[in-house]
């Protein structure tokens, strides 16, 4: 299985763009910068979806293995 169908990339990708979002919107609050906590929290709904797309990836995949030995 190639890296753009694998589930854990993407959770590990949401993982760090949740990270990233929950700094940059601490450092938006932090400055009185409402753009930037903004976008911080832009980021970690980013990453939330990401972790979610990951998900069901992993979903399918479990699915189709599972298929695939039944049809065996």
């Amino acid at each position: 299985m190639g890296d753009t169908n694998s589930g854990m990339g993407d959770k590990a990708k949401g993982a760090l763009n949740e990270a990233g979002g929950k700094i940059r919107e601490a450092a938006g609050k932090a400055m009185g910068n409402e753009q930037m906590e903004a976008e911080g929290d832009a980021q970690q709904l980013k990453g939330k979806a990401q972790g979610k797309l990951g998900d069901a990836k992993d979903a399918i995949e479990d699915a189709r293995e599972e298929i695939k030995e039944r049809l065996s």
